[in-house]
């Protein structure tokens, strides 16, 4: 890689490489706020970017991996977590639970396991795109090795 990662991508980078994926980190030209511009920048359907949610579950954290595509059903996540309540966490939330910010949130890399859910509209592309750590950074993976890597429970969120 000819760039010089952000602290948190190299930790990324890291991990992905213990457990055993493929993908490299790749340094995106500016800022992705959405998954359409994410889509836009690596060239792919907005449906193959896989937004990386941190939830606050009853106090703990729930990683839901989903489609750019999809909005996430909080009541349904909740229903499949076996959580009381379930709502957007606070940017102090993510950070705690991710060491990462929002905007930037990795599948892996965590300072501890975070649960994971992985929806399965994903499984529909051959590649699909993950933050790396930092909101400039992205990698490439599947479906079936971000269930894998993240130990993830495919599920429906919308």
């Amino acid at each position: 890689m000819s760039e010089k990662l952000p602290a948190n991508a190299v930790l990324v980078e890291s991990a992905l490489r213990e457990l055993g994926a493929s993908g490299e980190i790749v340094v995106l030209p500016e800022k992705a706020p959405t998954a359409a511009t994410a889509a836009a920048q690596v060239g792919c359907e907005v449906g193959a970017i896989a937004n990386s949610l941190i939830f606050d579950a009853d106090g703990a954290p729930l990683l839901v991996l989903t489609s750019g595509a999809h909005r996430v059903d909080v009541q349904l996540v909740a229903r499949t977590a076996g959580a009381q309540r379930v709502r957007r966490a606070t940017p102090e939330f993510v950070r705690a639970a991710t060491g990462q910010p929002i905007g930037g949130v990795a599948p892996v890399g965590h300072p501890a396991p975070v649960r994971t859910l992985v929806d399965n509209w994903l499984s529909k592309h051959e590649v699909v795109w993950a933050a790396g750590g930092h909101p400039l950074t992205v990698f490439p993976t599947t479906f079936d090795e971000l269930v894998r890597i993240t130990g993830g429970t495919p599920v429906d969120v919308e």
